[in-house]
């Protein structure tokens, strides 16, 4: 992305989230008054005055501390810092300079990197000679702002865009050619290791504490000719166990995420097999009409021990039947067994999702289907397709019409859909067939 980055940094729970959500108006962060909500680095465009840059949310920055989130939060707040072109220093007016505060600003010293210092919850004018405190930390003038009100967010973007200068891009509306891959699955099973792996870098926080990620964070890459942006989800639970707002809200978003993206690699854990929520997550997948694909992580665990190879293929044959259009991978992120074709396979995925059966094709299709394989009569009447047509790509849909298609039983289109398959492809592609009265 050619776009400059404006990083958003600063201790825990001064409104970093809420200053982000504010600036590219919408609500892309989790926002809750416990400190320490955002772990990753979040990112996304948006643009003022015309100029578009890429604005960072970090996690809180909390230097010696033992705690292993904790300290990887801070450490993706050094690498926020390392990337950024600019970075906005949030502090917080209603508690004043802390220690953390000191060492921020010593950080930011020491990058060379240019920078805003942001006085937040400057809700009122009186606040404004509490704001003037920050002069302290010698940054120089604090810009005064409150995020949750709006309150002089306008005069903050105008700073930034001057800050940047010319490097900031005019606005242009580009064809996006990039495959939406969005990683999900439950939580612990690997998504975001698969991500730094394939980056080649810790670009995402991974340690082994389940539900470490909570956003959605969206990493754009190339791989050979083809441009991929990968969304690192929050792993989904049962609801039963889904008790904090955070983990709602969490799960939402990787809800939304399946409704946005183009291909779904939905990752499963090797040694605990396919259970009844990573079903649910494929199911889910499906009814969205996404490209899918499974992956099963964490392979080297198993692959020496027979009797678990065997209960796999038992597993996938018994708990995917009907669903043998979805193509499966066994990978070892840890190893990087096979990685690298996830992308190989979600870039096929998505043109078949593309794919566009010709009318002749189709209805020759049907004409031999009819010869062969008459649909069953019902109440004494003689079903018939007639002809079909494909009548839209990405997802693919198809529309056949039919002298009575409210007599059409289930297992007649699934066989009409096996038969598609067998002569067109879209392999990893859920199909809408669509049944009208001629």
């Amino acid at each position: 992305m050619n776009e400059p980055i404006v990083a958003i940094v600063g201790r825990p729970n001064v409104g970093k989230s809420t200053l982000f959500n504010r600036i590219i108006r919408k609500r892309e962060a989790i926002v809750d008054d416990t400190p320490g909500i955002t772990r990753d680095r979040k990112s996304a465009a948006t643009e003022w005055e015309g100029f578009q840059f890429t604005l960072v949310d970090t996690g809180g920055y909390i230097p010696k501390t033992k705690d292993t989130i904790e300290s990887g939060v801070t450490r993706q707040v050094r690498l926020a810092v390392e990337e950024a072109d600019l970075i906005l220093f949030l502090v917080d007016c209603t508690t004043g300079i802390t220690d953390v505060d000191g060492e921020v600003a010593e950080l930011l010293r020491k990058s060379n990197k240019p920078y805003l210092i942001v006085v937040n919850k400057v809700d009122q004018k009186n606040r404004e000679l509490d704001a003037a405190e920050f002069i302290r930390l010698g940054l120089g003038e604090p810009v005064m702002v409150s995020s949750l009100a709006g309150r002089g967010v306008g005069d903050l973007l105008s700073l930034i865009v001057k800050k940047l200068g010319q490097t900031g891009s005019k606005k242009t509306v580009a064809d996006d050619n990039a495959v939406k891959l969005a990683i999900v699955g439950k939580p612990n099973v690997g998504k975001s290791t698969f991500i730094n792996v394939i980056l080649g870098e810790e670009r995402l926080l991974v340690t082994e504490i389940p539900g470490t990620t909570r956003d959605a964070v969206d990493v754009r890459i190339e791989s050979g000719e083809q441009e991929f942006v990968l969304i690192d989800t929050a792993g989904i639970r049962k609801r039963s166990r889904i008790q904090e707002s955070i983990e709602y809200y969490s799960a939402l978003r990787t809800h939304r995420v399946i409704e946005r993206c183009e291909v779904a690699a939905v990752f499963l854990d090797a040694e605990q097999g396919i259970t009844q929520q990573d079903l649910r997550v494929i199911r889910e997948v499906i009814d969205n009409k996404k490209g899918l694909l499974v992956v099963v992580n964490k392979w080297d665990l198993v692959e020496n021990d027979r009797e678990k190879v065997k209960n796999w293929d038992e597993a996938l044959h018994l708990r995917l039947r009907g669903m043998s259009y979805i193509p499966v991978l066994f990978v070892s992120c840890k190893t990087k067994l096979r990685v690298k074709k996830v992308l190989d396979l979600a870039w096929e995925t998505s043109k078949e999702r593309k794919k566009r059966v010709s009318s002749p094709d189709l209805n020759r299709l049907i004409d031999k289907l009819n010869r062969k394989y008459q649909p069953p009569a019902i109440r004494g009447k003689r079903v018939r397709i007639l002809y079909g047509t494909q009548s839209g790509v990405n997802p693919p849909r198809f529309v056949f019409f039919s002298n009575y298609p409210q007599l059409i039983k289930e297992s007649y289109k699934k066989f009409l859909e096996n038969h598609i398959r067998e002569n067109f492809g879209f392999e990893g592609v859920p199909l809408s067939l669509i049944f009208k009265r001629k």
